[in-house]
């Protein structure tokens, strides 16, 4: 038997004492098909799986989002306004940039024996008579996701926010305060307003970095959540470039036109 190349196709010859000589020809696997078509998105707008994982991503995105900033904010605004001091404000930030000394990985696993069906808060909630069994919804939820990302974003909203406030003049505030405004209002009305810019950009960086997240889904969600980072990841493994390049490009259009959105409500160029 003898191979001849011929081009991408093959001819496999047998020779057989005293009989006539038979071919064989095939073609090598193609991974690739150099023609242009639009069939790779029309398979991703006609799967209905497309859209409900869009909307999944969508709602831990905006839960990720609400919460990052319910709890960046007040930070943001103890240590801007009423920490007077340099320098400890500067330590405090340092001690809220501690986390990030680790990889997202190690800071994602070390959650499992905190929240796992034996960890350290399933063993105390138990222990104090809170609950009877191990709570199941801890890890490999949801939630678990979300603390992962509130985890790993919220230093991103405290940041923008911080620097907007630091450029307010105090001096605004104490004329507030003398017009008879309460702390509320003076908060609502005039240091709000002018932390926008802060806002919107903090907003920007935990909606890219949630929409396009897969290692934080595919640590803390155990397999069971579904999200369009880790979509794209699975049809890579599987070697289906074309609809994961198509569900790129229709992520990355989706982020792009949330930042255009965001951008229409402040002019950030105020903080660039």
């Amino acid at each position: 038997m003898s191979l001849t190349p011929r081009g991408a196709r093959y001819q496999v010859t047998r020779r057989q004492p005293n009989a006539t000589t038979t071919e064989t020809d095939y073609q090598t696997y193609q991974l690739f098909i150099p023609t242009f078509t639009l069939q790779n998105y029309a398979d991703v707008f006609a799967s209905s799986v497309t859209y409900r994982t869009y909307l999944i991503t969508l709602r831990l995105c905006v839960l990720v989002w609400a919460l990052t900033l319910l709890l960046g904010f007040p930070i943001a605004y103890f240590l801007a306004i009423h920490m007077r001091s340099r320098t400890w404000q500067m330590v405090l930030f340092l001690l809220c940039t501690i986390p990030f000394w680790t990889s997202n990985v190690i800071r994602m696993i070390a959650w499992i024996p905190l929240l796992g069906r034996h960890g350290v808060v399933n063993t105390v909630l138990q222990r104090l008579g809170v609950v009877d069994a191990p709570l199941e919804w801890l890890l490999y939820s949801e939630f678990a996701v979300v603390v992962g990302y509130i985890h790993l974003y919220t230093l991103f909203m405290i940041v923008p926010i911080f620097n907007a406030m630091m450029r307010i003049d105090l001096a605004l505030l104490e004329a507030a305060g003398d017009s008879g405004a309460t702390e509320w209002q003076t908060l609502w009305h005039v240091i709000v307003p002018l932390c926008k810019p802060g806002i919107v950009i903090g907003s920007i960086f935990v909606i890219a970095a949630v929409m396009g997240d897969f290692v934080t889904v595919n640590i803390l969600g155990g397999g069971q959540i579904a999200s369009v980072g880790k979509a794209i990841v699975t049809e890579l493994s599987y070697l289906q470039f074309p609809p994961a390049a198509a569900n790129a490009m229709v992520l990355l259009m989706a982020v792009l036109l949330m930042i255009v959105l965001l951008t229409r409500l402040v002019d950030i160029r105020k903080e660039l």
